[in-house]
C-alpha cells in the first residue's frame, strides 16, 4: 500500500527505534490502527511495515473530517521526541508542499512563516533546512532527520563535495562531534594536499587559528572560529613548512584576531619571519569578542632578511571596511599588498579562490599553483 505525500514529512523509523516498535507489535499485536487517507497510508507506515516484517495482521481506519496536514502535525509531534533540528526539516517540507497535496490548503502553499510557527521553529532554522534538503546528500539530510546531525552544522556542509560530506559522517558514526570531524578531515586533506613548489617573496596566509573558550562559543552573538569552520592548533600551524617556500628577502601578511595575538608570534618565528608592522582592519560593526567587543582584525606585516615596500603610495595603517561573509577578507587588503610589492612570485595559502598574479594553495581549490 503506498504512503500518502503527506506522511514523507516525517522520515521512516530506523535503527533501535524501529526495533522496539517491531518487538512491541510482535509481543503485543498492533494497538493503534492505521490511518488511511484517499487510499493511501496517513499514518503508519512504520506500523504497517513492522506488521509485515512479524506476520502480524494489521488493522485501518479511514481519515473521517480532519485536516491530513494537522492530523499528520500533531501525530507525529506527539509520538517523537523531535529536536529543533528534526523539526525543522518537517517545517521545510511543509512549506513547500506543492498545491493539492492538503485538501485544505489546496489553493494557496503554507508559508515558511506559518510552517515555523506550526512545528515551532525559527525562520532561520527552515532556512537551514530547506539548503540541507535541496543541496545535501541523501546520507546528511538523512543525518538531520534522525538527530544526528544538526541542521545548521548540515547547512554549513550541504555545498561540499559528496566524498567530503561522506567522510564527516564517517567520523560523526564514529562518536566525534561534528566540529571535531570537520577539523580532522581537512587537516587529513591538507596533510594529503600537494605542497607548492618553488619559491616566493610575498606571502599572504589567513590562518584556520583554533582560539576561543567554550563559555564564548555559547554565548548569544558568537563570532568563534570553532562556529564555523575547522581550526589549527598552533602546533599544527608551526608544522606547515612555510619557511621552504620562501626567499631569502620575502615578506608575510598573515591575519591574526587579537585574542590569539601572543600566540601568533611563535608561528612568525617558526617560519623564518620576524615582525614588522600592522594594518587594522577596522569592521565598522561591532561582534561579539572576549572582555571586549571585536569589531577590527588585524593584519601583521612579517619579512625575513630585507624585503621592505616598493610602493610610492603611502597606506593607512587602519582600514575601515565593513565585514562580510564570516572569515572572509575584503579584495581590497590583496590589492594593498600588490600596490606595496608590485614584483616577484606570490602565494596564498589557505587560499578559498584564485585571483589572477597569485600562486594559491589550500584545500578548498585547486591546489597545483597556477598564476
Amino acid at each position: 500500500m503506498n504512503p500518502h505525500p503527506l506522511a514523507g514529512l516525517f522520515p521512516l523509523m530506523t535503527g533501535a527505534a524501529f526495533e522496539e516498535l517491531r518487538a512491541s507489535i510482535a509481543e503485543h499485536g498492533l494497538r493503534e490502527p492505521i490511518v488511511l487517507h484517499e487510499g493511501m497510508v496517513l499514518d503508519g507506515r512504520n506500523r504497517l511495515r513492522a506488521c509485515e516484517e512479524t506476520g502480524t495482521p494489521p488493522r485501518f481506519r479511514e481519515l473521517d473530517g480532519v485536516d491530513p496536514l494537522a492530523f499528520v502535525l500533531d501525530a507525529n509531534l506527539h509520538r517523537r521526541h523531535l529536536d529543533e533540528s528534526q523539526r525543522a526539516m518537517v517545517a521545510a517540507r511543509v512549506a513547500t508542499l506543492p498545491r493539492g497535496a492538503n485538501q485544505h490548503t489546496e489553493n494557496s502553499a503554507c508559508s515558511q512563516g506559518k510552517a515555523a510557527n506550526m512545528l515551532s521553529v525559527s525562520a532561520d532554522s527552515i532556512q537551514f533546512a530547506r539548503k540541507v534538503i535541496d543541496r545535501a546528500t541523501p546520507e546528511l539530510v538523512a543525518a538531520v532527520d534522525d538527530g544526528t546531525v544538526k541542521v545548521s552544522q548540515a547547512a554549513q556542509l550541504a555545498d561540499a563535495e559528496p566524498d567530503y560530506q561522506k567522510a564527516i559522517l564517517d567520523k560523526v558514526a564514529e562518536g566525534l562531534p561534528v566540529l571535531e570531524a570537520r577539523r580532522q578531515v581537512k587537516n587529513e586533506s591538507l596533510k594529503t594536499t600537494p605542497w607548492p613548489s618553488g619559491k616566493f617573496r610575498v606571502f599572504y596566509f589567513d590562518p584556520p587559528w583554533r582560539y576561543g573558550s567554550d563559555l564564548a562559543r555559547a554565548m548569544p552573538g558568537s563570532t568563534s572560529a570553532l562556529d564555523h569552520y575547522p581550526t589549527m592548533t598552533i602546533a599544527e600551524l608551526c608544522a606547515l613548512p612555510v619557511a621552504s617556500l620562501a626567499m631569502n628577502d620575502a615578506v608575510l601578511f598573515m591575519w591574526v584576531p587579537s585574542p590569539i595575538l601572543e600566540e601568533c608570534f611563535e608561528v612568525i618565528r617558526a617560519w623564518g619571519f620576524a615582525y614588522k608592522q600592522l594594518i587594522v582592519w577596522d569592521k565598522v560593526e561591532h561582534n561579539f569578542g572576549s572582555y571586549v567587543s571585536s569589531r577590527c582584525e588585524l593584519l601583521l606585516i612579517c619579512t625575513r632578511g630585507s624585503c621592505t615596500p616598493e610602493g610610492n603610495t603611502l597606506i593607512d595603517n587602519v582600514v575601515s571596511i565593513k565585514s562580510g561573509v564570516h572569515s572572509q577578507k575584503p579584495d581590497e587588503f590583496r590589492e594593498i599588498i600588490d600596490s606595496m610589492y608590485p614584483h616577484g612570485p606570490r602565494i596564498e595559502l589557505f587560499a578559498r579562490q584564485r585571483h589572477e598574479g597569485w600562486h594559491v594553495w589550500g584545500n578548498e581549490v585547486v591546489t597545483t599553483p597556477s598564476s
